[in-house]
């Protein structure tokens, strides 16, 4: 088991913890976290783009000119794709771009994010994330006392409207609770600060 610092709200290194192998030092599956990233961009999108075909455009309900004898290319209405203000010929049209992932690999993607943040030492296991009132400042300071650089994944084992509140306003950080994770905001993150009692949780959800 991998062993790493367990620090305070101000940086402070006060003990360490064991991390179970079975969540966090599992070999990493580079395709399975790509398709899983690929899976979540998917789902966020809204399919909401669409064009006019040719029947939609307002005008052209009458033949422009005679079929023969004007020299030029026969033509049916002045809406059809070549022409200017026409139709669009094979557009996008509103779709949903939603896919499903088998459960099994969705959760393999979750272990291997979590051990490539432990290979990388990108992990902080801070013994106690709470907060007594809304402060950002409070928020900074842990940050700067973590020596985090980049943005950061603040993990929490419930959600916490003060620490959330809190992180909301500070550019590149993010806050979520355990039930909230996913591998998308594990791997676009460069710091990974979990909670102790986050990393029981996830041990006990996913170390079987």
């Amino acid at each position: 088991m991998a062993k790493v610092p367990v620090y305070d709200m101000i940086g402070q290194q006060v003990s360490e913890t064991e991390l179970n192998d079975a969540v966090f030092g599992i070999t990493p599956n580079e395709a399975v976290m790509h398709a899983c990233v690929v899976n979540y961009l998917a789902n966020q999108r809204q399919g909401t783009q669409s064009t006019l075909t040719r029947t939609e455009v307002s005008g052209g309900g009458r033949k422009p000119y005679r079929q023969k004898g004007t020299g030029h290319a026969r033509q049916g209405s002045i809406r059809a794709p070549q022409w200017y203000h026409g139709g669009v010929a094979l557009g996008p049209k509103p779709r949903s771009y939603r896919f499903s992932m088998n459960k099994k690999v969705r959760r393999l993607a979750l272990l291997s994010a979590f051990s490539q943040k432990v290979l990388d030492q990108n992990i902080r296991v801070v013994d106690s994330l709470t907060l007594d009132t809304y402060k950002t400042k409070t928020i900074v300071k842990m940050l700067e006392g973590l020596k985090v650089e980049g943005k950061a994944l603040i993990v929490t084992a419930e959600a916490d409207s003060r620490i959330y509140k809190s992180a909301n306003n500070i550019p590149g950080v993010k806050t979520a609770a355990v039930n909230t994770l996913n591998v998308y905001d594990i791997l676009c993150h460069d710091a990974f600060i979990i909670s102790k009692a986050a990393v029981a949780k996830l041990e006990e959800v996913y170390a079987k």
